[in-house]
């Protein structure tokens, strides 16, 4: 996918401390149409830039130099603290409930959390850097298993359908997607949609993005 006459491209940042996957990122998204305006070893080397040359999207590991342990997942969060339009997704080689929870708690929407083991298609980091750029949220299916594992039930109310479009809505996926996922109609989604914002009591006040706050609510 790339970007429409006259759009504006969308500005990222790769930082990896493994210099063929940086490299190769920072190739993938640069063939889509993203610029990739600059790259980085290290998660500090990165956060020094801000907020001045802020990114519209940053692309980095979680484990990096020098503890290999949760630099990235720090970096998100202050990069959202100094920066707060500026997205994040993370890659990671497993999944760390923990720093995605610490990740979606900086903030509720231009957040993503891929395995890189699951991504199968190039494409699939194109999309997910675009739908970030756009203020989404991009999870993979076992990051989210795996939070859900680890919350409190405060979703009693939801049937179980309504637990698979709340679960499909956390994928980052439309209305659409999900009514092609557990081929129903858009129509069905859109009631099921309606009756979980009810039960979780999300009004629609104009300004919440009650979406993201029921996704949230899933996570919580």
């Amino acid at each position: 996918m790339s970007d429409g006459p006259g759009a504006a491209r969308i500005r990222a940042v790769v930082v990896d401390d493994a210099v063929l996957l940086r490299e190769g990122l920072a190739r993938v998204l640069d063939e889509a149409g993203i610029e990739v305006v600059a790259q980085y070893a290290d998660a500090e080397s990165f956060l020094r830039t801000l907020p001045d040359g802020a990114p519209d999207v940053v692309v980095m590991d979680v484990r990096m130099p020098p503890t290999f342990t949760d630099e990235g997942v720090r970096a998100a969060v202050e990069t959202r603290r100094v920066s707060p339009r500026t997205g994040v997704l993370l890659l990671s080689q497993y999944v760390e409930a923990t720093y995605a929870e610490d990740v979606l708690a900086a903030g509720a929407t231009g957040i993503g959390y891929l395995l890189k083991d699951r991504v199968t298609r190039l494409e699939e980091i194109d999309d997910a850097v675009r739908r970030i750029a756009a203020g989404g949220t991009v999870l993979d299916p076992e990051v989210v298993t795996q939070l859900m594992s680890r919350r409190r039930d405060p979703l009693a109310a939801l049937t179980p359908r309504e637990r698979e479009v709340l679960g499909l809505m956390a994928e980052g996926r439309t209305n659409a997607a999900i009514a092609r996922a557990l081929v129903i109609g858009t129509g069905a989604v859109e009631k099921h949609v309606s009756n979980i914002f009810g039960k979780l009591a999300l009004e629609d006040t104009g300004e919440d993005h009650r979406r993201v706050l029921a996704v949230l609510a899933y996570l919580g």
